[in-house]
Formats: structure tokens, sequence, C-alpha cells
């Protein structure tokens, strides 16, 4: 199954993903409604909202910086639980972002690995909240979809044993949509700018992912996080969806 196939048909939504149908290296694929990813949740419409109900999902974790949630102009329905992890961690941390932000490098999975080394908290208070979420299927989003949703994405799918090339295709695809979000968002479509500044510095974002992918110790990143051995097995298990 490729990502494409695994697409949310959510109304106001043109990046929504179901991380279920992901081959296994043990075998088997992960399971479908347990664990979704999308763009930024503001663009749902009520029939979105209602499909989503539908679909078993309780819970929308909001990636995104308090600055950016303080520009949302709809409101979230009732009976959806709304977590919010600010994975940057940009205005407390702003001296670790300088090398990322004022060059560009932070729409790049370049900055993974620094990050989950400097600010393993941002990461792990995302998992924690993931681990203890309400029942039901949950959702988690940023702005874009691509590089917050990706690394919290990469991390869970690394978690369960994902079949590294099919984590890779998940990521990609939000690159692959790059005309499709931003005719739905109403913004420039970066895409195409960045390719072109990974290419001046001999590189590519499948590549960076991939780097990034093999860098990633996750035992020595719930060690940092203090997520405790409850935690890790609840996110090994996507939440007991998949059998010990």
């Amino acid at each position: 199954m490729t990502a494409s196939d695994r697409t949310l048909p959510i109304d106001g939504l043109v990046n929504a993903r179901d991380l279920g149908g992901i081959r296994l290296r043990s075998g088997g694929t992960t399971p479908a409604g347990a664990l979704a990813r999308c763009e930024d949740a503001d663009l749902i419409t009520d029939a979105g909202w209602e499909r989503l109900r539908e679909l078993g999902y309780r819970t929308v974790l909001d990636l995104r910086q308090p600055g950016e949630r303080a520009r949302d102009t709809h409101p979230r329905p009732d009976w959806v639980h709304v977590a919010h992890v600010d994975l940057d961690g940009l205005d407390d941390h702003p001296d670790f972002w300088v090398p990322y932000w004022d060059t560009g490098l932070v729409g790049t999975p370049i900055y993974y690995l620094p990050h989950l080394a400097a600010l393993p908290d941002r990461a792990g208070d995302a998992l924690r909240t993931i681990a203890h979420a309400p029942a039901g299927g949950l959702l988690f989003h940023c702005g874009a979809g691509r590089d917050r949703t990706g690394l919290v994405a990469l991390l869970l799918l690394l978690a369960v044993g994902a079949e590294p090339d099919d984590i890779v295709d998940d990521y990609l695809e939000s690159i692959r949509l790059g005309p499709e979000r931003s005719a739905n968002s109403g913004q420039e479509d970066l895409e195409p700018a960045i390719a072109a500044f990974l290419a001046d510095r001999g590189t590519t974002s499948e590549a960076a992912f991939r780097d990034a992918m093999a860098g990633i110790d996750l035992d020595a990143l719930f060690d940092a996080a203090d997520l405790t051995e409850s935690e890790r097995d609840i996110l090994r298990s996507w939440r007991g969806a998949i059998p010990a």
C-alpha cells in the first residue's frame, strides 16, 4: 500500500493520511484507525470533522507554536479532545534555532537529529501525550503536515518497526502534495525552493530524511525524555492497537 492509498478523505484537507497499512519488518502491516497525520486542522470543515468522528478519531494533537495557534479561526468540535505540544520550542530555545531558522534549514529534516539531541523533551512531550490520550483514533498535525508532523510520524513508525522504505514514502508524500497543499491553504508552494536549497548543499529531502532516520536511537531518546516503561510499551504497541 502506497502513501497515497492511505489518504484520509477529510473535507478541507489534502495532506491527511492514516498511518495504517504500512509494512512492518516483522510481517503484516500497521493497524488502520489508530494514528493519522495531517496539515493544519483549522482547515477542516464541519463535514470533515463529522467524517473524523465517524472514523473513530477522538483526539487531535496540535504540534504548532502558540503564535500559530493564535491565528486559528475555527473552533474545534466539543466531542474531540485537543492537546497542544509546541514541538519546535522556538520561544523557549531561540538560540538553538538560529542556525536553522535563519538559513532555511528549518523546512528540512536536517534539523531532526540536532533537535532530538538538544531538546529531547519536545518530542518526548508529544509522544507522552499520544501515549496518554483518551481512547479512540488520534490525529496529529502541524502547519503544512510536513516536517514537525513528519518527525512525530517517523518516531511512531520506528517504535513499531515499520519498513524503512515505507516510512520514507510516507514522508515524501507530503512533498509530492506540495502543489495541492499550496492551492488548498492559499500559501506559496515552497517545495521547489526547498529542493533547490538542498541541492546546493549536495542533498535532497529524501536523503536528508533517510540520514535522520538512520541516526535516531529510539531507546536513547526515550531515556532522555524520561518516558516510563509503561509509556514506551504503549508507544510500541500503538496504544494497544498492535498485540505484544
